[in-house]
């Protein structure tokens, strides 16, 4: 018999977080044919309208409202929803800093597993799950079997799995008089928005990449008339951070962001699995580096041992004229 899956929905200003549709992926997994029901807590409007459009994913939406929730407070979160969730469920959670914080938690309260930082899994078999972790920023993978029986609680990385396609006509039901007791020791101070940048590299397609190789503040600008030319916009390595030539949010890799373009163009960089490790959903790369033995061409769909000073600008010009 499938599990009973259950995915939570962070959300912020009335809209769900980037990974929700990811989540509802990564439940057809464990649930390909069964009911998939997502969970959404917080307090007032936003609430309703994340429950509303949650409803046109799947076909039933848990809704726990209360004037704790108001802002994330995962100690809260933690108490509402091990009060509602059914003996044996299997809950996913985005692998962020909320779902870190909330995972553990968890499987304590449901006295069931965790498991963290799932990049796949296999349907499972008799109750069994096989999963797969990744460790070291995605030097190694380690795979794992887990008796999800009695349930489990799992926090999925994001762009590990498609978002979710499916539509459906669901059911809103408001579980909000089965919470308990919230009171808890912390409390809610303030948001502290991430920088932002002038880009979003994590909704690019395009991505023309730059490291240490670029040898020279001044020579991000060929990378730039080639992101142009491709549509793209210009990421980096942490190396161009450091040397602050770029802005944070501008760096890929364990350290900055995670991003999933179609095409990826590392220009410079050696690959080290720090920087791989930000690097999700199977993009064409295609790699220019002036080291035969860079890491980078172990991974690059295709590679080109050339001095990217000179070559990059000659491809420029190439793309320019068709």
């Amino acid at each position: 018999m499938a599990p009973q899956v259950f995915v939570y929905v962070a959300h912020r200003g009335g809209q769900a977080a980037d990974p929700a549709l990811e989540l509802l992926s990564a439940a057809r997994v464990l649930s390909p044919n069964g009911p998939v029901i997502a969970v959404a807590a917080g307090h007032g409007a936003g609430l309703d309208q994340v429950c509303r459009d949650m409803a046109g994913r799947c076909l039933e939406v848990w809704k726990l409202s209360n004037e704790a929730l108001a802002y994330p407070n995962a100690e809260a979160i933690r108490k509402c929803v091990t009060g509602v969730l059914p003996s044996g469920a299997v809950l996913l959670l985005a692998h962020d800093t909320l779902g870190m914080d909330l995972g553990p938690g968890l499987s304590i309260k449901l006295d069931s597993p965790f498991v963290s930082d799932v990049v796949a899994m296999d349907p499972p078999q008799d109750g069994v799950l096989k999963l797969v972790r990744e460790e070291y920023g995605g030097q190694v993978s380690t795979h794992l079997s887990c008796d999800i029986s009695g349930g489990a609680v799992l926090s999925i990385r994001s762009g590990a799995f498609p978002a979710s396609e499916e539509t459906a006509v669901g059911e809103v039901r408001d579980k909000s008089p089965d919470i308990g007791d919230l009171s808890c020791g912390r409390r809610f101070i303030k948001i502290v928005g991430a920088e932002a940048g002038d880009v979003d590299i994590t909704k690019e397609e395009i991505l023309v990449s730059v490291g240490r190789g670029i040898e020279d503040e001044d020579n991000i600008e060929i990378a730039e008339d080639l992101a142009k030319a491709l549509g793209g916009v210009v990421s980096c390595s942490r190396p161009i951070v450091d040397a602050k030539w770029l802005e944070k949010p501008r760096q890929v890799g364990t350290s900055g962001k995670t991003v999933k373009p179609k095409v990826y163009l590392a220009l410079g960089i050696s690959g080290s699995f720090q920087h791989l490790g930000g690097l999700k959903g199977n993009p064409f790369i295609v790699a220019v580096n002036k080291n035969p033995k860079a890491p980078i061409f172990q991974v690059a769909d295709v590679g080109v041992v050339d001095d990217l000073l000179e070559f990059v600008p000659l491809l420029t010009e190439i793309i320019d004229n068709h």
